[in-house]
């Protein structure tokens, strides 16, 4: 640092290079984009995108993941990615923003976006989902919460081969959720237990009114998702009300006996094709827990934790008669496991988002645009895709508050 030099200096400095970084993220941005397309890292050997970008960026793969993530979300978002070649958005702030930003939303987000800190960002993005508007009243079982542990070399080799092992036990790579999950079953369920009751107890506490859900977990009581409640309605016990004063017995469900006959019928293992997950299995009712015999065994399937959830996140559709006449597909119709079909066009995304902030699950939605695949713009898949999911649910799910996508096309 040369002699004389003050604290504006410096600050000049920092300040350029902070611009010329806003430039270069958005470059990157769009030469990722395209280094994926043209599959850049096979014409010098590399095994990935991911190990491409940790060989000549340094970035590791969980940061390329999301510099990948953003770059493709930042393609149908032009306005964002003007304010962050601007420097008026870090590069950080579009991280957050791009979890929620639909190309409807742009110019509400950057709005209320500009001028705060990133960590303001993501308490602004926390609890909303894509399509939501930022003055949207959030949604706790939407939240996302971030665990960070420092561990010697020595735990984190045994954490390494932890995943490993519950990884080759349930026969396919598991993500943050699912891995934790686990975990925890492994070790609040112990190595024994009698099949016909479950692994373990958790207190998952349900409005009767809003159907909301929260579970207790060490002192603090966190709100969990529809998924979540839906999966403990399946195969839990209830105690009734809890207050003082009373002594609610607890029932389960599907009687022991029925969970026996179950688990053992599938030799202790998840029914889905391909899972050789043997833990912690939850039982899951095929027509629903209202209709007469529900605890008929044939319409009752053992799933484990995972496969159970992405049903009830309407990823996993599953029908037909246990134990011999089961059927599963993804939500778009394909048998369980078959190759994933081309992406869908520009227009066909936007109806996807636009479904979505009517309050259609995103597996309801992508079903739906496959399904009426065919049209030649977005108002037309999507008159038809309601169409299609008003056909078959017989309701309308949609929220009470005008969509983003109504507001954005009447304006």
């Amino acid at each position: 640092m040369r002699e004389g030099t003050t604290w504006e200096d410096v600050h000049g400095e920092l300040v350029r290079l902070a611009r010329c970084k806003a430039v270069y993220d958005a470059d990157e941005a769009r030469w990722l984009v395209e280094g994926q397309r043209l599959r850049v890292w096979e014409g010098l050997g590399y095994g990935s995108m991911l190990d491409y970008l940790e060989r000549t960026f340094g970035y590791a793969p969980k940061a390329a993941s999301e510099r990948l993530r953003v770059a493709h979300a930042l393609e149908e978002l032009p306005l964002v990615r003007d304010e962050l070649a601007a420097n008026r958005l870090a590069w950080s702030a579009v991280r957050e923003l791009t979890r929620v930003v639909v190309p409807q939303t742009q110019e509400a987000w950057i709005g209320a976006a500009v001028g705060k800190t990133v960590r303001e960002i993501e308490q602004l993005v926390s609890g909303h989902e894509p399509g939501d508007l930022p003055d949207d009243p959030k949604r706790d079982r939407s939240r996302r919460h971030v665990i960070r542990l420092e561990v010697s070399g020595d735990s984190l080799a045994a954490f390494r081969d932890a995943k490993r092992a519950l990884e080759l036990e349930v026969g396919h790579a598991l993500d943050d959720d699912g891995l934790v999950r686990l975990m925890a079953d492994a070790v609040l369920g112990g190595t024994a237990r009698e099949a016909g009751t479950s692994a373990y107890q958790i207190a998952l506490t349900v409005c009767d009114e809003c159907g909301k859900g929260t579970r207790d977990g060490a002192g603090a009581v966190i709100a969990v998702d529809d998924a979540t409640v839906e999966a403990a309605m399946c195969d839990g016990q209830l105690i009734g009300n809890p207050h003082v004063g009373q002594a609610p017995k607890a029932t389960q469900r599907v009687p022991p006996r029925i969970r026996r006959q179950v688990i053992r019928r599938q030799h202790g293992r998840c029914a889905v094709p391909g899972c050789r997950s043997a833990k912690f299995l939850e039982l899951h009712h095929l027509d629903g827990r209202d209709v007469p015999d529900c605890h008929d065994p044939s319409r009752i399937v053992g799933l484990c934790g995972s496969h159970h959830r992405q049903h009830h996140l309407g990823l996993l559709v599953i029908d037909g008669r246990a134990p011999d006449g089961l059927r599963f597909s993804h939500a778009d119709g394909r048998p369980y496991g078959a190759p994933m079909p081309v992406v869908v066009r520009s227009f066909e995304a936007e109806a996807l988002s636009a479904l979505k902030s009517l309050g259609w699950k995103a597996g309801e939605a992508r079903a739906a645009v496959t399904a009426v695949g065919g049209a030649d713009s977005v108002e037309a898949t999507l008159r038809r895709a309601l169409a299609y999911l008003r056909e078959r649910s017989g309701v309308s799910r949609c929220r009470e508050r005008p969509s983003p996508y109504r507001l954005a096309r009447a304006a």
